[in-house]
């Protein structure tokens, strides 16, 4: 699973917040409400959050196995 706790972590360290990532950014509110649920989000939008907020991968996302991983 995709634990996006660190994004969260991150955000608050920055300049930025919830309101400044939708209105200066463009960030959908649906986005948002994706990354606080742990749901799928695109690479696209990992390098606009890595983009906006300076920093890397790592910073905003990691792996955490989980029973609910797709099984291979």
């Amino acid at each position: 699973m995709i634990d996006y706790s660190p994004f969260w972590e991150t955000l608050e360290k920055s300049s930025e917040n919830w309101y400044t990532l939708t209105n200066k950014h463009h960030m959908s509110h649906s986005t948002l409400h994706r990354l606080k649920h742990n749901k799928a989000v695109s690479t696209n939008t990992i390098n606009d959050i890595c983009c906006i907020l300076n920093c890397n991968v790592q910073d905003i996302m990691r792996y955490v196995r989980s029973e609910q991983d797709q099984k291979l």
